[in-house]
């Protein structure tokens, strides 16, 4: 077994893995892996000299604008966790970071790279560092982990300008449909960017119950889905009484794998809050391994969406990278 690489140098979240917080695969389910990465990110912005920066009274705060997680080994009930976290680069008025979360014997949980801007927190426009930060954060700079980078999803293309309309092009699906309630918010009124991620695991057995029962079916397993690997584009803050649609399309099917991407849509405007790829499995709740569908299976899912693929692999990053993101509120 080889060692694993030291810590990162900031101490962020330590705890462990509720009963409560699993899903129908028994382990910790995604969006409480990204409610841990949003304690982190507050721990971070702590270690980084920004007194207080999701409270009420904070001058500034810290806003998600993309997030790239390696979900790389389940957590299991009971489970001893630990996140640690170094600065991996910092612009004029932004940063990314990387928060590392890690079971007892040091094996990598779940990886967090996100960026983020420095933000004032009436309008959340972006304004600069202030130099007892940038000072902080030259003593936390990080390489990326290699258990932290980009293995199946691109990372490095330009944020669409994607729109509910777009996804109806797309040939995506509508699979869930929900409402933001006061407790998904921050101090801020935004809506929490686990809180996001909850509403699409919420819907996704919309979309994949039936595959992941066909994968299975010749086998005699008890199926299950896990995500191995996921980029969020963060676009819009939603607040409480605001509404979401969820659309999703699959991309890519794999020999063990699923790609896919998920449009979260204000159906007020038909702008999107949020949009995500997705690399995801079928695993056997009993034997913890994962389930390769049959040929036959497979051909299936890939008729039935080959016009989705077809229309999704199309798309092209518009030129106006800037406009994909957003701080403010809605």
């Amino acid at each position: 077994m080889s060692t694993p690489p030291a810590p990162l140098p900031a101490p962020l979240y330590q705890g462990s893995v509720n009963t409560w917080e699993c899903d129908d695969g028994g382990h910790l389910n995604i969006r409480f892996h990204l409610e841990r990465a949003y304690i982190g990110l507050a721990h971070m912005a702590h270690a980084l000299e920004i007194p207080r920066a999701f409270t009420s009274a904070a001058a500034s705060t810290l806003t998600p604008l993309e997030l790239h997680v390696r979900f790389n080994k389940e957590a299991l009930p009971g489970a001893p966790l630990v996140m640690h976290g170094g600065v991996i680069e910092i612009g004029e008025t932004d940063a990314r970071f990387c928060l590392d979360m890690r079971h007892a014997d040091g094996a990598s949980s779940s990886s967090f790279a996100i960026k983020v801007a420095h933000t004032d927190t009436r309008d959340f426009r972006a304004f600069a560092w202030s130099p007892r930060t940038r000072e902080a954060a030259s003593r936390l700079r990080v390489e990326l982990p290699a258990h932290a980078k980009p293995r199946s999803v691109d990372v490095t293309k330009t944020p669409s300008d994607a729109s509910r309309d777009r996804a109806l092009e797309c040939g995506a699906l509508r699979i869930g449909g929900a409402m933001v309630l006061g407790e998904h918010c921050d101090t801020f009124g935004r809506m929490r960017f686990d809180h996001l991620m909850g509403r699409v695991s919420d819907s996704v057995p919309n979309l994949l119950a039936q595959w992941r029962a066909d994968a299975a079916a010749d086998k005699g397993a008890a199926p299950a889905g896990a995500v191995v690997e996921a980029r969020y584009i963060y676009r819009q803050w939603p607040r409480p009484g605001d509404l979401i649609e969820v659309y999703s399309g699959i991309i890519e099917v794999g020999e063990k794998t699923l790609r896919l991407v998920h449009w979260l849509c204000d159906p007020a405007s038909g702008k999107l809050w949020m949009s995500m790829e997705v690399t995801a499995l079928t695993f056997d709740t009993a034997t913890r391994k994962t389930i390769s569908p049959s040929p036959e299976v497979r051909a299936r899912m890939k008729s039935a969406w080959s016009r989705s693929r077809s229309n999704l692999e199309r798309r092209r990053p518009r030129p106006h990278a800037r406009a994909a993101y957003c701080t403010k509120a809605s």
